[in-house]
């Protein structure tokens, strides 16, 4: 593990970490309250992370948590809140007196995300996920707990969408769940005709000759929200359509902010933040 700026106050850490945008984004935060920029990224392999942990809580006031080590990273902390105990993931620690908490904010930046670009309450709404790994898993939780309508799953292995959907529905019964894998033709075009929005929560996109995960014939009505922030086939289908359609950005920028406002309890400035992440992403 090699930091370059040992004067860090705040990071983000994860394998591989360089394409992250984390840092400017968050420096344009603490630019904007005259802090400087004290966030860094380290590049943090799995059998490393102890030896990021213990420089952590003697150096850092607060670090962000990517792939691979969402998961791996809590039983090295002290306590994690209940959001992140449910969906087993973590994405934010806060460290004081060198006790490390950790928390998910990845839930409340898809909640937020949602808001801003289709102007959709999570209360009452009905959303469809397609993919139930780590990425669904890390914000599910948090928008049961706001009080949905409906949350379907359609997943590779249905089985994996089953697990989710009982854990769900025992932690918050007040909705309702359903599942399928995504061969099932027609309970996807079923849970598509039912829902407010559709969150493509896989990979699928990342690479240009990746498949899109379902049928692109399949969206039809729907605002589409696809968690990968670049170009994909299924944005490109929704576009096409007329449909209202938006890219990851937007969670990273709103779960990043309420990072900022967990760390330092000042009201993250989302507009420097969504400047310098949107000059970023333009700038490659």
């Amino acid at each position: 593990m090699e930091i370059l700026d040992k004067n860090i106050r705040y990071a983000v850490i994860g394998d591989p970490i360089a394409h992250s945008l984390s840092p400017q984004m968050q420096n344009a935060g603490f630019e904007a309250y005259g802090l400087g920029s004290p966030y860094g990224k380290v590049h943090v392999k799995a059998d490393e992370l102890q030896e990021f942990v213990e420089f952590a809580r003697k150096q850092l006031l607060g670090f962000n948590i990517t792939v691979p080590h969402k998961q791996a990273i809590i039983p090295f902390l002290d306590s994690i809140s209940n959001s992140a105990k449910l969906s087993q993931s973590v994405n934010t620690v806060t460290v004081k007196d060198g006790k490390l908490h950790g928390d998910t904010t990845d839930g409340y930046g898809l909640q937020a995300a949602l808001k801003s670009d289709f102007d959709l309450d999570v209360e009452g709404a009905t959303l469809f996920f397609v993919g139930c790994g780590g990425a669904v898993q890390a914000v599910a939780y948090h928008l049961a707990a706001q009080h949905p309508a409906a949350m379907y799953f359609a997943n590779r292995t249905a089985a994996k969408a089953g697990m989710l959907v009982g854990k769900l529905g025992a932690a918050y019964p007040e909705s309702s769940y359903e599942c399928c894998s995504l061969s099932e033709t027609e309970l996807l075009k079923e849970f598509i005709e039912k829902s407010d929005v559709l969150i493509q929560g896989t990979s699928l996109g990342l690479n240009p000759d990746d498949p899109p995960p379902i049928p692109l014939s399949l969206i039809k009505d729907i605002c589409v929200y696809d968690t990968i922030y670049k170009e994909t086939p299924i944005q490109r289908a929704a576009r096409e359509a007329g449909l209202p359609v938006a890219d990851g950005r937007s969670m990273l920028l709103f779960q990043g902010a309420k990072s900022f406002n967990i760390w330092t309890g000042l009201d993250a400035p989302v507009a420097a933040m969504r400047k310098a992440l949107e000059t970023t992403i333009s700038q490659r």
